[in-house]
């Protein structure tokens, strides 16, 4: 078992070993009703955590959501608070979230706003879900302007990573998932870099041990980060605290509205990161031959490296929106070098067009 540690105002846990959805039993922590959200598609895996509640002597209200980001929506959120109230859960009672990233969030944000927040399990079952959303603490719900708009900082009790349960996940899945891996590997760990570029094929083999090496090494990078700046709050200048983590995101997240999040989460990073490495290239000087490296990377795995799909003037639109904006300052995490990521603040629009020339003027 791998163990990472979150050394957050609520200290938890994220513990990463095949079959780590039966220690359920061991941190449920005195409750008598647990509420589980999950998908379809994981109504087995929530069916075997339901065993374990009731063997426990608790009693479980299944909850199933609706595929994706679908599930973050403010009517599913309202039905969700519904289905607690009507189910009687109480301050000392437990929400278990089972799914990828869009499950937990939704999960984690119902348990920090029932009752003004009360313990929650995060169980991802996806690449992206393990190696980020479902790790971090952050919850939250989407509007049709933008995605997590509505959201909380809301620690899970602990997270049960349970690699048992990517066996199945469809390829582009994977792929997806991998973007977040890559996405840690520019910011703060090299190793992950070498890990993918060595044997891309492996690295999205869900039973390889490469790919477990990676999932570990991210939780890990993402563990130190939120440890020590779990609300975002610490970046100044080349300080940057946990704003790094959203390196990739600010265009990221545009397309991912604009194309009304039809296209995985992953996928949008990875055409965030290459606009972002070009415009680090552009403002603060950072290197070609890494610039060439964010496509070598993340092409090697299938991910796009390029972007001919919504306009420019729309895409900057809701860039405005994004939640790491201030005020009317657009805001992105650059690079300087490889693992010094920085925060580039209102940057030039010439500099923003030419970077978007790079990422458009070129196919996969």
């Amino acid at each position: 078992m791998t163990v990472a540690h979150f050394a957050t105002d609520c200290p938890y846990d994220a513990r990463i070993r095949p079959g780590a959805l039966d220690d359920l039993t061991t941190h449920l922590g005195g409750a008598t009703k647990v509420a589980i959200f999950f998908p379809e598609v994981l109504g087995g895996a929530a069916a075997r955590a339901s065993d374990v509640v009731r063997a426990a002597g608790a009693e479980p209200t299944m909850i199933e959501l609706p595929e994706g980001e679908q599930a973050k929506t403010p009517v599913v959120l309202a039905d969700c608070w519904g289905r607690l109230a009507d189910a009687g859960l109480t301050r000392t009672d437990l929400v278990i979230g089972i799914g990828g990233g869009a499950t937990t969030d939704l999960a984690g944000f119902v348990a920090a706003t029932w009752l003004r927040g009360i313990r929650w399990i995060s169980v991802p079952t996806t690449v992206l879900a393990m190696v980020d959303a479902g790790i971090g603490g952050k919850t939250g719900a989407d509007l049709p302007q933008g995605k997590n708009l509505i959201g909380a900082f809301w620690e899970p009790s602990v997270v049960l990573e349970d690699t048992d349960l990517l066996v199945g996940l469809p390829a582009r899945q994977v792929r997806s998932g991998l973007a977040e891996v890559i996405k840690h590997g520019f910011i703060a760990d090299e190793r992950t870099l070498v890990l993918v570029s060595g044997d891309p094929a492996q690295a999205q083999d869900v039973t390889s041990g490469r790919l477990a090496e990676l999932i570990a090494r991210s939780v890990h990078v993402k563990a130190r980060v939120v440890s020590s700046d779990l609300r975002e709050s610490t970046s100044v200048g080349d300080d940057v605290g946990r704003e790094q983590l959203n390196y990739g995101h600010t265009l990221g997240h545009a397309i991912e509205a604009a194309e009304h999040f039809t296209r995985p989460h992953g996928e949008c990073v990875a055409l965030g990161m290459v606009f972002a490495a070009e415009l680090a290239h552009r403002v603060i000087g950072l290197d070609e031959a890494t610039v060439a490296r964010h496509r070598r990377v993340l092409g090697s795995v299938g991910l796009p490296t390029s972007y001919h799909g919504v306009a420019w003037p729309a895409l900057h639109e809701l860039m405005m929106r994004d939640k790491k904006t201030r005020g009317s300052v657009l805001r992105f995490v650059g690079l300087r070098a490889q693992g010094e990521p920085t925060i580039i603040v209102d940057p030039d629009p010439q500099a923003l067009r030419g970077a978007w020339q790079a990422l458009t003027a070129t196919t996969d």
